[in-house]
């Protein structure tokens, strides 16, 4: 399994996700109860920056449309929209890294 740099972890905050574009895919970092967790970061309903999005209680809001998804699963919890990639995630060397495996 291949591993890529995102982060540190200083980076991302509870209520301030990082976002990064890695490979030509937009990809958000969260942290949700001392956790990070790493989510496709475009609403698949039209090209909106989830990352920029309203972030509480475990859940981010598309910006523009209101599509709400879970950021532990990629679950979309309303609006338009359907369920994004999630990520796997691991802290390595003080950087937060992902692999494009995703977990569904």
């Amino acid at each position: 399994m291949s591993w890529i740099d995102v982060c540190e972890p200083s980076q991302v905050k509870e209520d301030f996700p990082f976002s990064a574009k890695i490979d030509d895919k937009e990809i958000g970092v969260y942290l949700v109860d001392g956790e990070y967790y790493a989510l496709e970061d475009v609403c698949p309903h039209a090209y909106a920056l989830l990352s920029q999005g309203f972030v509480e209680d475990g859940l981010v809001e598309c910006p523009l449309h209101a599509a709400v998804f879970n950021i532990k699963t990629g679950r979309c919890e309303g609006g338009p929209g359907q369920d994004i990639h999630k990520y796997p995630v691991r802290i390595f060397e003080n950087k937060i890294q992902i692999t494009f495996l995703s977990e569904e």
